[in-house]
């Protein structure tokens, strides 16, 4: 009788504990489905966040030349700028217009082109009219010139002309050829 009433004392025991573990197992079960509705933020409002947070970074002082509607390859550029990495170059279009191009140290003519390209994408969009531009139409029409030497061969590093970070070069129109 006694072994009846121990086995039946260690049942209820278990089903105590199984009771008690179903009940655990169900309260993190409710605080994971939580979390998940917690995190499933819809697109506009984890947009609205991830831009405030950016906002904020750009007030750095070293990011503080970036626009408001930063992307992170401007982010990138600045900090690789900072770190000695990149270098700006000033691209003087005959309009007076200069377009501060950030590209690597090791930079050959066709990155500062595709950099300058890049720049002019981003431009249009922050000003809404945005167009299409023929690069083609437009590498086959100008070049790039620095002290006096066209910058032809895509293949050549920047360095190979003696630019250097800060240093200008022109947006100039071919000559036609007679």
């Amino acid at each position: 009788m006694d072994e009846e009433l121990h086995v039946e004392a260690q049942t209820k025991n278990v089903d105590e504990t199984e009771v008690k573990e179903e009940g655990i197992d169900e309260t993190v079960k409710q605080e994971e489905q939580e979390e998940e509705d917690e995190e499933a933020l819809p697109h506009s409002e984890f947009l609205d966040i991830f831009e405030e947070g950016l906002a904020l970074i750009v007030q750095d002082p070293l990011l503080c030349d970036l626009p408001i509607q930063v992307t992170l390859e401007e982010v990138n550029s600045q900090v690789a700028l900072e770190y000695g990495q990149a270098m700006t170059v000033r691209v003087c279009k005959a309009d007076g217009e200069v377009m501060p191009i950030v590209v690597v140290q090791s930079a050959t003519v066709l990155d500062l082109k595709k950099a300058i390209q890049r720049y002019m994408e981003l431009k249009q969009q922050r000003e809404g009219g945005v167009k299409h531009i023929s690069w083609k139409y437009v590498w086959r029409t100008y070049h790039l010139v620095f002290s006096g030497e066209r910058l032809e061969d895509d293949r050549r590093m920047l360095k190979d002309y003696g630019i250097r970070n800060r240093d200008d070069v022109t947006f100039m129109k071919k000559l036609g050829k007679k």
